[in-house]
């Protein structure tokens, strides 16, 4: 499934990305990178929880997270909307929302994701994959 595209604005979109090595400790720091961009951005909660799930799956389920591995942390803002993305280095399988039950200690990061972004997605293979996440401002009618 591909990754939602965001509608064309007349506003130029600000676009950032930075790669981070392959490390735990490079969560937090993927985390301020994306809070420190969004200062002020009414979602940004929902973003940053997205963006340290969709990190926390790259390190723990791709090679991003071996020795020597890296990911890389992509942000999209236009008027109104956020989209955070992660590249991996890729690893086997794909990424769909589990259905953990309640003494399951991991698998509901997907699931929740699907519940707090306007839409996500996935693009790639088992040689790397990019997860996108779009949060949309709610306007007042």
């Amino acid at each position: 499934m591909p990754p939602t595209a965001l509608p064309t604005t007349d506003a130029a979109p600000l676009h950032w990305r930075r790669v981070f090595p392959g490390g735990p400790e490079q969560a937090a720091r993927a985390r301020r990178f994306v809070a420190c961009l969004l200062e002020g951005c009414p979602y940004l909660d929902d973003v940053l929880l997205a963006a340290d799930e969709l990190v926390a799956n790259a390190l723990r389920h791709t090679r991003s997270g071996q020795d020597g591995g890296s990911f890389t942390v992509e942000v999209l803002r236009t008027d109104g909307q956020v989209a955070v993305s992660v590249a991996d280095q890729g690893g086997p399988g794909v990424p769909v929302p589990a259905d953990a039950s309640e003494w399951d200690e991991t698998g509901r990061g997907l699931r929740t994701l699907s519940l707090l972004a306007d839409s996500w997605g996935w693009h790639g293979n088992d040689e790397g994959r990019t997860v996108t996440a779009v949060f949309t401002e709610e306007k007042d009618a």
